[in-house]
């Protein structure tokens, strides 16, 4: 059985992750408060406005990510017992460094063979939160290092690849079309594809600010989807700031 998520495990972990954002934000409230003291008058006016604001958005993103990966079923994964009819027999998960997801596969799926791969390279995928969170959690037993140009399984074996959280983390959009049609070529006829990520729309920018560019937008992950001949049969919000997309090689529509 898979250990259950601790109370505010998301939110911990996206503070012990980023704390240089929060760092960065509570410097900047001491030095506006100062500034604004020292000049007086409107300058401290508008020193404690920008305190206010900066204020309100860390605790809005906190919040939000609590509602997130602490209080909605994300990590239930109750949606994947509907993708197919019966259990997959090849499942791989793959990710960017930092899996929380193998296990609860494991344990949706204790009948399928579940292969994990991690794509992190620390030359292209330079995210300072991936090191942290690398050194904090600890490999899931029998991960694979693979580069994003090549998954180590036969053309048309694989009846579920998940992606949860990772796939953004390949910034170039050349890689991530060559990692798109490699996904593809191990996928089985009438194999899934399960990708979930946050995207850069509205949602996300009221949530995040300018944190939202760190995700992509929605029509470029169609891009990436049809140079890669795949076709969303599916898209699933687990909250406003989550999307969740299935997808199928063209032509094998279940």
């Amino acid at each position: 059985m898979a250990t259950p998520r601790k109370p505010f495990q998301g939110v911990t972990n996206i503070l012990r992750f980023n704390w240089h954002f929060y760092v960065l934000a509570i410097l900047g409230i001491i030095i506006s408060l100062g500034t604004g003291t020292f000049l007086g008058g409107m300058y401290l006016q508008f020193a404690i406005a920008l305190c206010i604001a900066i204020g309100w958005v860390s605790i809005v993103s906190l919040f939000v990510s609590y509602l997130i990966y602490d209080a909605s079923p994300l990590y239930k994964l109750n949606f994947t017992k509907e993708l197919f009819d019966q259990n997959p027999q090849l499942i791989i998960n793959i990710h960017a460094g930092f899996d929380e997801t193998s296990v609860l596969l494991k344990d949706k799926f204790p009948e399928s063979n579940v292969s994990v791969f991690d794509f992190y390279d620390p030359k292209k995928h330079t995210e300072v939160s991936i090191k942290r969170a690398r050194k904090a959690y600890p490999a899931y037993d029998g991960t694979i290092e693979i580069k994003t140009d090549h998954i180590p399984f036969p053309s048309a074996s694989v009846d579920q690849v998940y992606l949860i959280f990772a796939a953004h983390e390949i910034r170039n959009e050349n890689e991530r079309n060559i990692f798109f049609q490699d996904v593809k070529r191990v996928l089985k006829p009438g194999g899934q594809i399960i990708l979930t990520e946050h995207l850069r729309d509205f949602n996300n920018f009221m949530a995040y600010t300018i944190g939202f560019f760190h995700f992509m937008p929605k029509k470029n992950w169609q891009i990436n989807f049809k140079n890669a001949d795949l076709t969303c049969v599916k898209e699933i919000k687990s909250t406003p700031f989550v999307t969740t997309f299935i997808l199928e090689k063209n032509g094998t529509t279940t």
